[in-house]
């Protein structure tokens, strides 16, 4: 009965999405939804019975999804990726929309206005977006000041970055910003993904040197910590920049990788509309099997040591479960959302459910990198 209900519940949800609200908002500034969604968001988590009325239309439960990562607890395995929470304000309702977990930011040792706009744009045929925000947020101190105390029912990471400006280019002061951000976290959240790879940042990505990334990490090491910490790779890297990055990590306290962020290679076949903005990296359908290959590569090539959180190109429950028997352990999302409609994350889980019975599974974490060992 109960699986029948939010079978139904998501399919009602979703058709008034997709036939009604989602072509309102694809009439207007995708930049301007999206702040707008933010502020709803962070209004329906200040009230009780808003965030009661949100998990009814949204929340989905089953034990076969449970599973504990790195001595954290997730309900379930779908979680909100880094870029849509810039500045940490929707903790509160995240949890009602079904997420078993989410990342705030990313955020930088400063705060940064983010790239001139417009900064965002929908490619409607390729199913993704191309965004061009270059980390804007209002800075760890904000941000830390604003979460200090705060109790979350589930848990959250803290997605950190290099400052968006002229000023962090040289080495030293680059790894003094992270540093920065990295210690105004210590006691936050359930665990800290250390971003290398956004695209669209002043000086592009140089921590995904390794010389310049042993440094980092060095730097990272010094700090007295405990709580899990993620690297989040770039998929555009060729094979031997990530094996190169692997055996760095593999020196230092690297619990595990997202796989991955958003992809700025314009000869993709998945790129279906005529018009792609040439700044900017794209995400969504376009990037899924780069990130889900990549999944696969690492996991192979060590051996299932590190934990995979796999983010890219996730509409569907197939999307998601391509991931995990990849070979990650977590999902992120944020594009299939603006696409489908937010019962899509209830919607994955439950088709998660199905497709763990299917193959004989009892529990997800059975059925992490099967095909890929």
């Amino acid at each position: 009965m109960y699986e029948t209900f939010i079978a139904f519940r998501n399919s009602i949800t979703g058709f008034l999405y997709r036939n009604i609200l989602k072509k309102i908002f694809f009439q207007r500034d995708p930049e301007e939804v999206h702040d707008h969604m933010g502020d709803a968001g962070e209004w329906l988590g200040k009230h009780f019975f808003t965030r009661k009325i949100t998990s009814w239309l949204f929340g989905y439960h089953h034990p076969s999804l449970e599973q504990n990562v790195l001595g954290i607890h997730f309900r379930n395995p779908i979680g909100l990726s880094a870029g849509f929470d810039k500045n940490a304000v929707l903790t509160d309702i995240l949890p009602s929309v079904g997420f078993g977990f989410a990342e705030l930011g990313s955020i930088s040792g400063e705060p940064c206005a983010g790239n001139p706009k417009p900064r965002l744009w929908r490619l409607p045929k390729s199913k993704s977006l191309a965004v061009y925000y270059g980390l804007k947020n209002d800075g760890c101190e904000v941000i830390s000041r604003r979460l200090r105390g705060k109790k979350f029912s589930i848990p959250f990471g803290i997605s950190i970055a290099k400052t968006n400006s002229p000023d962090t280019c040289e080495l030293q002061a680059g790894v003094k910003d992270y540093v920065k951000a990295f210690q105004h976290f210590l006691t936050i959240g359930d665990y800290i993904t250390i971003n290398i790879s956004c695209p669209n940042a002043y000086g592009g990505e140089p921590f995904t040197d390794s010389k310049k990334l042993e440094s980092l990490l060095t730097a990272i090491d010094a700090i007295a910590y405990s709580k899990p910490i993620f690297l989040k790779l770039a998929v555009d890297l060729d094979r031997s920049q990530i094996d190169t990055l692997l055996e760095t990590v593999s020196h230092h306290r690297i619990h595990g990788f997202i796989c991955t962020n958003l992809t700025k290679k314009r000869e993709n076949p998945k790129i279906l509309d005529a018009n792609v903005p040439e700044k900017g990296g794209l995400s969504g359908k376009v990037v899924g099997d780069l990130a889900t290959e990549l999944i696969r590569y690492v996991y192979r090539k060590t051996q299932g040591k590190y934990i995979i959180i796999g983010s890219g190109g996730v509409f569907s429950a197939l999307d998601a479960y391509a991931k995990i028997k990849a070979g990650a352990s977590l999902i992120q999302m944020i594009t299939g959302m603006v696409f489908e409609g937010p019962q899509v994350v209830s919607e994955i889980n439950q088709g998660l459910v199905k497709l763990l019975r299917k193959d004989g599974f009892c529990n997800i974490r059975e059925a992490i990198g099967t095909d890929s060992r």
